[in-house]
């Protein structure tokens, strides 16, 4: 009975084994960002309970009495520095990857066990190391987070461009009509929200002059979106035009409402002061499906982060007899196959959104200025009107690049 449950065992670890090896193979890119993923949970949760448990370290407490929200931060900060070490080093192993007869392809795919345990590891080192580590990091973090935002609105650039070329070369009425309605609809939804915003960040009886300004400004670069893509000499369309102004006028919205609670021009403060914690899930869960969105995305581009398409091989075997040879050499030109997407970029995405990710949970600072609140501040109500108008000029130059440098390709 003992050597039958062995028996038994053996072969469900087997099953298991396999079954595992054969997911991580054809989605590992998931797998990559379910850890990503969790690495997220985990902050949040050190954010929000872990305070007491850092007071007991004698190298974090220090001499100094500190806040609630600096040992928010400390946690925020530790977690994403272990979880950006994980992705850069793995970003740093994979260069030079081109096709799937390198070994590490199969580092990239496989081996969730040993990567799961480097991935813990070096989480629970990063509590260890001293408060001054952590400080550069932080101010660090805040440059690669401005990096993976500028990532971010190149993906959608691209991703605007593509979907209008997409349905243009079907060539068919049907298909010219529904780019002429998808883009009327979100020019609407533009506007209709840019309305809102008047309503909920211009409150009557206060001077709220910056609000404004915000708002109108983001109105008018929606008409210059359409005036610059509708002119005879642009090559441009009204579909990306509409889509990119949808997305100023969110980040213009996101911007806002990052206002501090306590502002009188922030008209949701009073409907926001008492955070619940289902208030928190949400917020949390809209960052989670935002940055993994932005780094799946990054890492599945065909247009500007495909890695160098792989050299062919030299010369042919010579002609061998026998099956064995032959299934041998249908293995190897297989194995051969071109890698489709930069696993170096790839997981270099995922690295800087960890930096994002710490940004959004400490509120954009390295003081101890944390709150219950996610992403609330001056700060952050700067960076993201500061991405609305690098969003704005990079779709402008998309635009009026081509006439300006003809020989090159944007896009």
């Amino acid at each position: 009975m003992s050597c039958l449950a062995s028996c038994c065992v053996a072969s469900s670890c087997g099953l298991c084994t396999s079954v595992a090896s054969g997911i991580s193979k054809k989605s590992a890119r998931l797998a990559y960002c379910g850890v990503f993923g969790v690495s997220l949970v985990v902050s949040w949760i050190l954010r929000e309970v872990g305070a007491p448990l850092l007071e007991k370290f004698p190298w974090i407490s220090g001499s100094d009495t500190h806040s609630k929200g600096w040992y928010q931060i400390q946690a925020v900060l530790r977690v994403s520095l272990g979880n950006f070490l994980f992705f850069a080093i793995f970003a740093l192993i994979m260069i030079g990857v081109k096709d799937q007869s390198d070994r590490r392809d199969s580092w990239h795919h496989g081996g969730w066990m040993a990567k799961t345990v480097i991935w813990i590891l070096l989480i629970i080192l990063m509590f260890f190391l001293p408060n001054v580590v952590i400080s550069i990091y932080g101010i660090l973090s805040k440059f690669g987070a401005g990096l993976f935002l500028l990532v971010q609105v190149i993906i959608l650039l691209d991703f605007t461009h593509s979907w209008n070329d997409a349905w243009v070369e079907k060539d068919e009425q049907k298909w010219y009509v529904a780019l002429l309605v998808v883009s009327i609809g979100c020019y609407l939804a533009a506007f209709t929200f840019s309305g809102l915003l008047f309503i909920w960040f211009n409150p009557s009886g206060h001077d709220c002059g910056l609000n404004v300004f915000f708002i109108v400004m983001t109105m008018i670069l929606a008409f210059a979106f359409a005036i610059i893509a509708l002119h005879p000499k642009v090559n441009g369309s009204l579909l990306p035009a509409s889509v990119i102004s949808v997305y100023c006028a969110y980040l213009c919205y996101t911007g806002l409402s990052s206002e501090p609670r306590n502002y009188v021009c922030n008209g949701l403060h009073n409907k926001s002061a008492a955070v619940t914690t289902s208030t928190l899930i949400l917020g949390m869960l809209t960052t989670v499906l935002s940055v993994l969105y932005s780094a799946l995305r990054a890492g599945s581009s065909t247009t500007f982060l495909s890695p160098p398409s792989s050299p062919k091989t030299a010369g042919k075997a010579p002609l061998l007899e026998g099956e064995e040879l032959e299934e041998g050499k249908e293995k190897k030109e297989k194995e051969s196959r071109p890698v489709s997407y930069s696993y170096t970029f790839f997981h270099l995405i995922f690295a800087l959104a960890s930096m994002y990710s710490a940004m959004l949970l400490s509120g954009w600072t390295s003081s101890d200025e944390s709150s219950d609140l996610i992403d609330v501040g001056w700060t952050s109500t700067w960076v993201r009107i500061a991405t609305e108008w690098v969003t704005a000029a990079l779709y402008v130059w998309s635009l009026v690049a081509p006439l300006i440098l003809p020989d090159r390709e944007f896009f």
